[in-house]
């Protein structure tokens, strides 16, 4: 699994460990993933959950804008999650090379923005315009993500992106009362038929489990077993175990 390391410019994310705030901060953070396994960088400055205040574009690219080319200078892949064009056109010229859409690519903006650098671009799953505003998914998870990125995908072949586009079934997003209980059968159910997101011929990329529960533990390594082409990870070396685990190698 290809993994990006998570980097959060963003002060209220709930892993502190992968919060960063100033050029020194964000070398010792990237110089940690790479040690523990990462192949890249997936960098966002505007939280997701119910804990993040939503910030405007422009204090969200603050966030950024010392942080990004640190992290391009290492040379490997730079993902930039946002869900604001501006914020994602700016990452670009600062050596960003991968749009992590959190709106999921719902808009023309950001296609075009996508077209123009020429990156390729992960489409997570949402069940609302953005994730602070999804609702719950209460018929098959499966047949409603397929029935989405279908639609997303004729959007992105109008823009000459298809071939670009990595699906992400979005389970690192959720509606801000879904209980944990009901979230991890969802996601297990996610996981464990994630196959069916092949359909479209495309690879797949998956927000990866950090918490240490055993629950979080069982999700990884169904993941593990399901082979993702792409992970984002908050700890590449847990990651790397649970994959040698079920490899054998």
């Amino acid at each position: 699994m290809f993994l990006y390391g998570v980097v959060n410019a963003s002060p209220d994310s709930l892993n502190t460990d992968s919060i960063v705030s100033d050029e020194a901060s964000a070398r010792r953070r990237a110089e940690q993933l790479l040690a523990d396994g990462a192949d890249a960088f997936d960098v966002g400055g505007q939280g997701s959950t119910d804990a993040a205040h939503v910030v405007s574009w422009e204090e969200e690219w603050s966030r950024l804008e010392h942080v990004i080319p640190v992290l391009a200078s290492f040379d490997v892949p730079v993902s930039v999650d946002t869900w604001r064009p501006e914020t994602a056109r700016r990452a670009f010229e600062a050596g960003a090379t991968v749009l992590n859409a959190a709106n999921g690519m719902q808009s023309d903006d950001m296609w075009e923005v996508a077209a123009h650098f020429e990156v390729p671009v992960v489409i997570p799953f949402l069940s609302g315009p953005n994730p602070r505003e999804m609702q719950m998914v209460r018929t098959d998870p499966i047949g409603t993500m397929i029935a989405f990125f279908e639609a997303r995908l004729v959007e992105a072949a109008r823009f000459g992106k298809r071939d670009d586009c990595v699906i992400d079934p979005g389970t690192g997003f959720a509606p801000s009362n879904w209980p944990w209980e009901e979230r991890y059968e969802y996601q297990k159910h996610v996981y464990s038929n994630m196959d069916e997101l092949r359909v479209f011929g495309l690879p797949l990329y998956i927000a990866l489990p950090w918490k240490e529960t055993a629950q979080h533990d069982e999700l990884l390594d169904i993941i593990c077993r399901k082979g993702p082409e792409f992970g984002r990870a908050h700890y590449p070396a847990k990651v790397r175990r649970f994959e040698q685990a079920v490899t054998g190698a």
